[in-house]
């Protein structure tokens, strides 16, 4: 990268979608790099530009969002004309943005998520208050734990056990028989329905949590993993509602273990819509949306998402993902 080059796109490429952003959201900085083809000169033989803007995350008093104002000032510096600030930003010269963000960090860290409820199986309602019992410090005497994400808890009463359980991953061979309310799960594992839950009391009682003012709903039920209708009766009930966001644990987390299957779905519940505002607020900004170019946030993994698919729960480690993935790509 020369910090003398002031080539510009090629006349032959505007409009084509040829510029590459990716942007690295953190508290303190925002970094935005583009990458788009120049015509290869005789003091400089290579076809691609770098250019690099750094920013304050926080600068209210020249820009509302970091980000976008990044990505406007890639644009000028590759195009040539200006952008204003208090215009949606053309689209028809980005290919793609990738992002790597601390929005959902910060807001777990300060504890500035949405407002949320659990929905668990009656007599659970304590579940993520004991936990799993692991104390990594057993011998301190002063052990502070954090609090729990949601506001509320709701106790629907319903019941699902399995069938002939033991420790074999390999489930053995059954046969159901009218009346024994035995169903055979996702996993491959026999279910019993021992209560189903009273569709009306459920709708009560989420209906109370709306009017107290929660718009966002985690819900976690017993061996969901293997047997999801409960949860999604339970699901469908809350959009009929007017809930603005449902997370259930069966399609977030379909895995063992009702513990930490409640914790991914109370933290995708806490989280998501703050992401989403976020996103779609980002989206504003561009005059065609996202319609007309890609548009993929890093997650904790170290893999990319659709922005369509981004949510809170996958976006924790965001932004020190990203800075690993970075790490490891130009180190080595």
């Amino acid at each position: 990268m020369d910090s003398t080059d002031s080539r510009l796109l090629p006349s032959s490429c505007n409009g084509k979608h040829r510029v590459r952003i990716s942007v690295d959201r953190g508290g303190t900085f925002t970094d935005c790099i583009g990458v788009f083809p120049v015509e290869p000169t005789a003091a400089d033989p290579s076809e691609e530009r770098i250019v690099v803007v750094k920013l304050l995350s926080e600068d209210p008093a020249h820009y509302p969002d970091a980000p976008r104002e990044g990505i406007r000032r890639i644009l000028e510096l590759a195009t040539g004309r200006p952008h204003p600030r208090d215009a949606p930003l053309d689209t028809s010269n980005i290919e793609s943005i990738r992002m790597g963000t601390t929005v959902a960090t910060n807001a777990l860290l300060e504890r500035k998520g949405e407002p949320c409820a659990l929905v668990v199986t009656q007599g659970f309602h304590d579940l993520l208050k004991i936990g799993n019992q692991a104390r990594p410090r057993i011998f301190d005497l002063a052990i502070a734990k954090p609090e729990v994400l949601y506001q509320r808890v709701v106790q629907v009463d319903e019941r699902v056990t399995l069938v002939g359980y033991a420790m074999d991953p390999r489930p053995a061979p059954r046969e159901s028989h009218d009346g024994d309310n035995i169903v055979v799960g996702r996993s491959g594992e026999h279910v019993r329905v021992l209560k189903t839950p009273d569709w009306a009391a459920v709708r009560q009682q989420l209906q109370q949590v709306f009017e107290s003012g929660i718009r966002s709903v985690a819900i976690c039920l017993m061996h969901a993993y293997t047997f999801a209708e409960h949860e999604e009766k339970i699901g469908q009930i809350a959009n009929e509602i007017g809930f603005t966001h449902v997370t259930l644990s069966s399609r977030l987390s379909p895995m063992i273990k009702i513990v930490p299957r409640a914790h991914s779905a109370t933290a995708d519940a806490y989280l998501t819509p703050g992401i989403r505002r976020y996103v779609d607020g980002f989206a504003k900004e561009f005059d065609a949306g996202f319609s007309d170019i890609r548009v993929d946030f890093m997650q904790s993994d170290g893999g990319l998402a659709p922005v369509e698919h981004f949510s809170g729960l996958r976006a924790i480690l965001s932004g020190p993902a990203a800075g690993v993935v970075g790490y490891s790509v130009t180190s080595f």
